[in-house]
Parts: C-alpha cells; sequence; structure tokens
C-alpha cells in the first residue's frame, strides 16, 4: 500500500509521517527530493533556489516531474517494507504518476486541513529557512500550492483529517487513522 499524504504547508502532514514511522513505515518526502535536485544542480538551498527548481523541473519534466524523481525511491522501499508514505503530493498528475508506476498497489491519499490562520502561526513558530515571514508571503504560498494542484488532491482524498483542535486531539486522530489504514492492510 502507498499512502499518499498531502494538504498545505503547515497542516500538520509530518504528524502522520511521524506515526507511521513510529510503526516502522518508511516515506519519501517530495519537497526532500526537489531539495537534493537542487543541490545537485550546484545551487545553494534558499527557498528561492528550491522554488525555482521546482518550477524548473515541471518545465522540463511535466507537471508530474517530482513524482517521476520519487518513483524509484518508493519501488526500493516497497522491496523491504509492504507500506510507503510519500509526503508532499501537489497534484492529480502526480497521483497519476504514481498510480501508473505502482498498478498492484492500492494508493491511499490522506489529507490534512488546517485553517489558514492556524497555518500561519504554526509556520511562524516552526522557523524553517522557508516560511513565510508575513501574512502576504503566507497568501502568495498558498496561491502557488494551489496553483501546482494540490486542492484537487485533497478533494479526491479518502480520508481526510482536520487539524483544528489541540494537539493532543490531532495526535489521537493520527494514531487512529494510521491505526486503521496499518490493521487493514
Amino acid at each position: 500500500m502507498i499512502v499518499i499524504v498531502t494538504g498545505m504547508p503547515g497542516s500538520g502532514k509530518s504528524k502522520i509521517v511521524r506515526e507511521f514511522s513510529k510503526h516502522g513505515v518508511p516515506h519519501v518526502s517530495m519537497g526532500d527530493i526537489v531539495r537534493e535536485e537542487t543541490v545537485k544542480r550546484g545551487l545553494d538551498l534558499t527557498k528561492e533556489n528550491v522554488a525555482k527548481v521546482s518550477i524548473r523541473l515541471r518545465q522540463e519534466l511535466g507537471q508530474n516531474a517530482v513524482a517521476k524523481l520519487t518513483v524509484e525511491k518508493v519501488r526500493e522501499l516497497l522491496k523491504s517494507s509492504s507500506v510507503v508514505v510519500i509526503d508532499g503530493v501537489r497534484s492529480l498528475d502526480e497521483v497519476g504518476t504514481f498510480r501508473s508506476a505502482f498498478p498492484e498497489e492500492e494508493i491511499v491519499i490522506v489529507a490534512v486541513h488546517t485553517p489558514p490562520h492556524m497555518r500561519f502561526q504554526r509556520l511562524r513558530a516552526r522557523g524553517r529557512h522557508d516560511d513565510p515571514q508575513s501574512w502576504e508571503e503566507f497568501e502568495e504560498r498558498d496561491w502557488k500550492e494551489l496553483r501546482f494542484g494540490i486542492g484537487s488532491v485533497i478533494a479526491m482524498a479518502d480520508y481526510v483529517i482536520v487539524n483544528d483542535r489541540s494537539r493532543e486531539e490531532y495526535s489521537r486522530r493520527v494514531r487512529e487513522l494510521v491505526k486503521k489504514l496499518l490493521t487493514k492492510h
């Protein structure tokens, strides 16, 4: 089974990935794939360079470029694990790439929805180099994600977790979903 985790930046996707990891499930981050490609191209890991490489990859290889670069890593992980998590899918083209590359695997999409004001506060607190520093930057980043097609992936999700309560409540919801998915597989 391949579990695709999607959601807007700061929604809480990494919590789902960590919960699967606690059960020994490996994961691939599509953001890490873009960062690796940025380094391969001899560029510093700045927000601007990563964004440029992300766009350039899609111009060179199509809208599913990052998924194409992810397929081999997933294939390797499936040799030793019956479940693999992919974090950061942003378009239905990318979902289609995984469905085509892994026709024998069940593919499950899990989306996290968190209200924008909560995501903004979390991103500000997180302090990663590519996190927005202002509401305007935050909105600009959201629109970029939506232009990639992430809203369509969220709309097609098999499961949606709403992350709008306490951390404890969200953690409980995540644990329940991960247990449900691993039990059925």
